[in-house]
């Protein structure tokens, strides 16, 4: 027991060193993990890792998909709706159909029913590894909030292919009646009650007196209770987390009521994210033995298995770029009779688009929850070479369009183009203006016999009726403390207030100035 402990102690280690690596050499992480968990699973008297599928879709999904929900941009998601679902659920549905014929044409032993097992598995790309890369290039916003806009839902669309193929396969039948009522059911039944227990989480913060390690430990809890509850009715847990997350996203600030509340949350999610995020990486790499071992009971070639892999991996890459450029077409088209969010969308980011489709944890995750025998009491058929198919395509994946996209990005010298929203300069100055007109204005009418009164308190109302003066709140009295938090509390119900009537304005500019007076608030407390 001790020996293990040290040994997942150790690879923890191994998860920092690597990811310290690849931030010097500006490489994906997940990239580097991979390749670690494949070198340590070579070494003799490594104690050999089984991974349960249940712990990854259970305890990894849940948070890893609640933390990007949180993270990204309603305002945003929705200007580009119609692409984001198009991608997030046809273009997954297409890949998974593509994936089925070609297995069934060139795979032996291979019915359209396992196609479909496997295109449910290796449709859905990875979001952790695109944004990982995203983290070294810069590209347009429109194309990152569609990779993290897709990314949200595409697991959902592909788990939900993955149960109705693995019911084909047991059963040998498939009644489109049946399928249709279920997956209403799980679409539906997943954002209800995602946004169920997001309601009532947001309740329990306003209703109750919750501190600072409540809140986050609340937070902590919400995700798994989400996925949880949504999977025992046979609703979708993925789009219940995502639903969810969203939902309290928006209204973050209602239930996580103080800046402690917030900074110390943000802080805890950002390091249990890196956590779980090295932990899934590097166990795929650390599988390859127990793969190789099922491939052998098989009876396959390795050299035909993997070439099995590239095959795939080739359909993959093909039916995203056909998806990619599809869009424009599309987008082309539409703009006649609607207003699309980008009427000009060019043809280099569809390429970069194209190229960005990275398997990951997911993938693996789902192909590990394939049962051994079926209720029959049969073997699953081709059990282990879809699990090898499944692991070539994430480290091809990972291993080549990972390294490849940061020059390609460079290459294609993507720009912002036209946009609908202001300047970063002009967004400043807009919010800037506000948020000092938002304090004088309050001071002003609540408290302006204090002017009077207080010295220090003078120095506050200059600070907001002339300029930013940074010694101007380090001798606040108490009560002038007070009203200078009152007075932060109207700043950021304005800017969240602006942020939702102005369309031109940038949500990421506006949670910057946000975060400003969170810490702000903190610097006066602790001063």
């Amino acid at each position: 027991m001790i020996e293990h402990f040290v040994f997942y102690l150790a690879l923890v280690l191994v998860i920092i060193i690597a990811i310290m690596l690849a931030n010097k050499l500006r490489v994906a992480y997940p990239i580097l993990l991979v390749i670690a968990g494949l070198l340590i699973s070579f070494i003799p008297g490594i104690p050999a890792i089984k991974i349960e599928p249940e712990l990854i879709f259970i305890i990894f999904l849940p948070p890893l998909l609640y933390e990007a929900a949180f993270a990204v941009s309603w305002k945003e998601m929705w200007k580009l709706r119609r692409i984001i679902t198009s991608f997030a659920f046809i273009v997954v549905f297409l890949t998974a159909i593509s994936v089925a014929l070609i297995a069934n044409a060139y795979i032996p032993g291979f019915s359209l029913a396992l196609g479909f097992v496997l295109g449910g598995i290796v449709s859905p790309p990875d979001a952790v590894s695109a944004g990982a890369i995203l983290k070294f290039v810069k590209v347009p916003k429109n194309v990152s909030t569609l990779l993290e806009g897709e990314s949200l839902f595409n697991d959902a669309s592909s788990l939900i292919i993955l149960r109705f193929a693995m019911v084909a396969v047991g059963t040998g039948q498939f009644l489109w009646q049946d399928a249709t009522l279920i997956f209403s059911w799980m679409l539906i039944g997943g954002v209800g009650i995602g946004l169920l227990i997001a309601f009532v989480f947001l309740k329990i913060h306003k209703v109750f007196p919750t501190d600072v390690n409540m809140d986050t430990i609340l937070s902590l809890v919400a995700p798994y209770i989400m996925y949880i509850a949504a999977e025992e009715v046979h609703a979708s847990g993925v789009l219940a987390v995502v639903s969810g997350g969203l939902f309290l996203s928006v209204r973050r600030y209602e239930f996580l009521k103080t800046s402690e509340s917030r900074l110390r949350g943000a802080n805890v999610w950002e390091s249990f994210a890196f956590l779980i995020n090295g932990i899934v990486f590097l166990l795929i790499g650390l599988d390859l033995p127990e793969i190789m071992e099922g491939l052998n009971h098989e009876g396959i070639a390795f050299s035909e298995a993997i070439g099995y892999g590239l095959l795939i991996t080739v359909v993959l890459v093909i039916v995203r770029f056909i998806a990619a450029y599809g869009a424009v077409i599309v987008t082309l088209v539409m703009r006649n009779f609607i207003k699309v969010a980008d009427p000009n969308p060019g043809l280099k980011a569809p390429l970069l688009f194209g190229w960005t489709g990275m398997r990951g944890v997911v993938s693996l995750a789902a192909a590990l929850s394939i049962p051994v025998t079926m209720d029959n009491g049969e073997l699953f058929p081709h059990r282990d070479l879809i699990l090898f198919i499944t692991f070539v395509v994430i480290l091809t994946t990972l291993i080549v369009q990972g390294l490849t996209l940061p020059a390609l990005i460079g290459r294609l010298q993507l720009s912002e183009g036209k946009s609908d929203y202001l300047s970063e300069e002009a967004a400043e100055a807009l919010l800037w203006k506000g948020m000092r007109h938002a304090a004088f204005t309050y001071l002003n009418e609540q408290h302006k016999d204090k002017k009077v009164e207080n010295e220090y308190f003078r120095k506050l109302m200059d600070r907001w009726e002339e300029e930013d003066k940074d010694d101007a709140v380090h001798k606040l009295s108490s009560e002038a403390k007070e009203i200078y938090l009152e007075t932060l509390e109207r700043q950021r119900i304005w800017l969240r207030e602006e942020n939702r009537i102005n369309p031109k304005l940038d949500e990421e500019i506006v949670r910057g100035y946000l975060l400003k007076l969170d810490l702000e608030e903190e610097r006066l407390r602790i001063g």
